[in-house]
C-alpha cells in the first residue's frame, strides 16, 4: 500500500517504519531535527534509485513522478540565428535527467519532429562546426551539455517553438512533509523504508539485519522492474530471434 512521508498518529509512514525496522523508539526520528534530516536524505536517495530502475525499463510509457504539476515537456522560443538552446532544468526547477524528443515548429507553427546527432561522431554532419552556419527549418540537433543545437539555425522567430520531451529527477520529500507521498506506484513504496534501514544497520554494524534488508532491497527492486517493463497491457509484444555467430 502506499506510504505517506511521517504520521505520528497513525504510525504508518515512511519514518515510522524506519524507526521500527532500526530498533528506535517512538519519535526517535521523527522527533529529532538531524535523524529526521539524515533519513529524509537517504528516503530520497532511495527514490533516485528506484527512478533509476524504473527508467531503465520503462519502455514506450515514459514515467514520471505523479506529484510534478506538469508533463515533461519544455517549451521555448524559437530565435532568429540562434543555434543552442540550454535546458538544465523544467519550468518549476527540477533537474533534467535526459532529452529523448525534440520537436520544432515551422513558419506557419506546425509541429514536426528533428533527428538526433552526435557531433563528435565519425560520420558526424560538419554543418555544426564547418562555419558557414547554414540558416533555414532545423532538420537534425545535437545533445551537449546542458543544451540542444538545432541545425540549419533557425532563420525566424516562433514563439514557444521549440519542444524538448524530457525524463526528470524526482520531487523529493522535505523534513517538514507530512502526508506528502512518492509519485511512484504505491505497491512499492515499502522499498523507501527498506533501503534508509538497511544503510543504517550497515552503517552501525548490525550486520544480521543490514543481510535481511539487503536481501528484501534485491527482491524489491526486481518487483519495480517486472512491474514496470509490463505494465504497456496496449501495446503487442514483438519476439525477436538472437543471432547465431556459430561456424
Amino acid at each position: 500500500m502506499s506510504k505517506v512521508f511521517s504520521n505520528t498518529t497513525t504510525k504508518d509512514g515512511l519514518i515510522q517504519n524506519i524507526e521500527r525496522n532500526c530498533g528506535f523508539n517512538d519519535g526517535d526520528i521523527s522527533g529529532n531535527a538531524v535523524r529526521l534530516a539524515q533519513f529524509t536524505g537517504d528516503i530520497n536517495s532511495s527514490m533516485d534509485w528506484v527512478y533509476t530502475k524504473i527508467f531503465e525499463v520503462g519502455g514506450t510509457w515514459q514515467f514520471d513522478d505523479a506529484n510534478h504539476v506538469d508533463y515533461p515537456i519544455i517549451t521555448t522560443t524559437i530565435m532568429p540565428g540562434q543555434r543552442d538552446y540550454s535546458f538544465s532544468t523544467d519550468g518549476t526547477g527540477n533537474r533534467i535527467l535526459e532529452i529523448f524528443r525534440v520537436s520544432v515548429a515551422d513558419v506557419n507553427g506546425n509541429f514536426y519532429d528533428i533527428q538526433p546527432v552526435d557531433v563528435s561522431g565519425s560520420n558526424a554532419p560538419s554543418s555544426f562546426t564547418d562555419g558557414l552556419n547554414v540558416t533555414g527549418l532545423p532538420n537534425t540537433y545535437d545533445k551537449l551539455g546542458n543544451g540542444i543545437f538545432l541545425d540549419p539555425i533557425p532563420n525566424y522567430l516562433r514563439a514557444a517553438g521549440l519542444r524538448v520531451y524530457i525524463n526528470r529527477e524526482s520531487s523529493y520529500f522535505v523534513t517538514t512533509d507530512t502526508t506528502k507521498k512518492a509519485g511512484f506506484a504505491g505497491l512499492f513504496h515499502e522499498y523507501l523504508c527498506v533501503r534508509p534501514s538497511y544503510y543504517y544497520c550497515l552503517r552501525n554494524k548490525m550486520f544480521d539485519l543490514a543481510d535481511r534488508y539487503k536481501l528484501m532491497m534485491i527482491e524489491m527492486e526486481t518487483a519495480i522492474e517486472n512491474y514496470y517493463k509490463s505494465r504497456e497491457k496496449d501495446v503487442a509484444k514483438t519476439l525477436i530471434g538472437a543471432t547465431n555467430n556459430s561456424r
